[in-house]
């Protein structure tokens, strides 16, 4: 049976790319975003290379953009095999210090409520699959043993907004793999990939970090759950 696949922010970098390689493997793939004609785009250049994409209008901001979303794939597919919360910001960019509460609200409106707002909405269409999956794109900056290991990268980088959305990401990724245990619920750390989202000035590519997501995302029964991976292996918490 074909998959069917919901990414959200789906429209470009690692989303996008997703998109693309389980659209090569088969799957029926839902490109998630809240820009129509980007949104429209990007699915029409999967489809002019043969990939069964569809645009699927979704704010993960909103409760009844994400509501009517899932309303629409209901009536059109009956279920959904995996969901990929993949749409993230960073955020405010400030100095640690001057980290004001307001700092962290849009932030975690995408990146903390957001995945929780979409997961809850397809959770019934996801019970509805033979083998559910569903990962979280979180990132290494949300690893409290990473951020403070000097031999990583993520350790000479100091935020409080970015970082502690994919914490809190992270946590949520463990409790949900707790009382779904018939899904597959696993986060992915795409690693440093060069994307909008940093000025392109990672230094992997969207295929390298995109790698790990289409692997959790295409789990076999015998998979994990509740567990933090890049495309080396388990990423400690």
């Amino acid at each position: 049976m074909t998959d069917i696949v919901l990414v959200t922010g789906a429209n470009k970098g690692l989303g996008y790319e997703t998109a693309r390689r389980l659209g090569e493997a088969g799957a029926t793939v839902l490109l998630g975003t809240r820009d129509p004609e980007r949104g429209r785009a990007a699915t029409a250049t999967l489809a002019a290379a043969g990939i069964d994409a569809r645009w699927v209008a979704v704010d993960v901001t909103s409760d009844e953009a994400v509501g009517k979303a899932a309303a629409e794939i209901d009536a059109e597919f009956g279920r959904l095999d995996v969901l990929v919360n993949n749409a993230g910001i960073i955020g405010a960019r400030v100095p640690v210090p001057e980290v004001r509460p307001e700092d962290f609200r849009s932030c975690y409106e995408t990146n903390v409520f957001g995945p929780v707002r979409v997961t809850q909405a397809f959770l019934p269409l996801l019970a509805r699959s033979g083998l559910p999956r569903i990962v979280m794109v979180s990132s290494g900056m949300g690893s409290l043993t990473v951020t403070t290991d000097p031999q990583r990268l993520e350790s000479s980088i100091h935020s409080l907004v970015y970082p502690s959305s994919k914490a809190a990401l992270n946590m949520i990724t463990t409790q949900y793999s707790k009382v779904l245990p018939g899904m597959k619920v696993n986060a992915a750390d795409p690693g440093y990939t060069a994307t909008d989202l940093n000025g392109r000035s990672g230094h992997q590519t969207v295929e390298e970090g995109a790698e790990i997501i289409v692997w959790l995302a295409t789990l076999g029964a015998d998979g994990p759950t509740g567990g933090f991976f890049d495309r080396h292996g388990r990423v400690p918490w």
